[in-house]
């Protein structure tokens, strides 16, 4: 699979008009233990086949940020937060509670989203397998389908990176390049449409706090 996402991100490279990639980052396996220790294990996983472990999430979410240019730690701590809150620690790539239909990928994207998401991965990636007559048959099936087209690890790692690229306001990622609670708590409210929660503000304040713990 890693080899597959590696290739997927050659041709995102040489085919994305969008800002500079770098492919440098900042987000190891070992700084998602520390903020989520539960993440070094999926024995006994509650939802089989969904779990993901820290090295196993690790090296896509790698891909992902240079992938969509998600260089600022701010926002890389943002989105690790974002997606080891909504998927419980890298348990779940659907949702189960309540268990809408068609939604889901680490940042438990609705599906609406994961339709535009799939649509835009057909036109930078062309050896994916998501063509537009492939989102055209899932569609025909129900929003469940066109989830299984980018819940892969390379793309259910993804939806976050590409999420915050492609329907956030510059001016909102510029306030969670800050690093405050005031960029985060933005961020939250007008590009992802969700409230602040404890446990939202602790794995942010985990996340954020890595900077501080290391040279980067």
């Amino acid at each position: 699979m890693l080899a597959t996402a590696l290739l997927a991100l050659t041709i995102l490279l040489t085919q994305t008009p969008a800002s500079p990639v770098h492919a440098h980052t900042t987000i190891s396996a070992a700084d998602i233990l520390k903020i989520a220790p539960t993440t070094a294990s999926c024995a006994k996983p509650p939802a089989p086949g969904e779990c993901r472990a820290a090295d196993q999430a690790a090296p896509y979410i790698a891909i992902s940020f240079a992938n969509f240019g998600i260089t600022a730690f701010p926002e890389q701590a943002a989105l690790l937060a974002l997606m080891l809150y909504e998927s419980d620690a890298f348990k779940y790539n659907r949702n189960h509670f309540p268990g809408i239909p068609g939604q889901g990928t680490r940042n438990m994207q609705s599906p609406e989203y994961n339709t535009k998401y799939a649509n835009y991965l057909s036109t930078v990636c062309k050896n994916c397998g998501i063509t537009a007559t492939a989102i055209q048959q899932a569609e025909a099936q129900g929003p469940a389908a066109v989830l299984e087209l980018v819940n892969t690890d390379e793309w259910s790692f993804g939806s976050a990176a590409w999420f915050l690229a492609t329907q956030c306001d510059d001016s909102v990622r510029q306030q969670l390049a800050t690093g405050t609670q005031a960029g985060w708590e933005a961020y939250l409210s007008e590009c992802v449409g969700t409230t602040v929660s404890e446990g939202r503000n602790e794995l942010w304040s985990a996340a954020i706090a890595l900077k501080a713990s290391s040279s980067r």
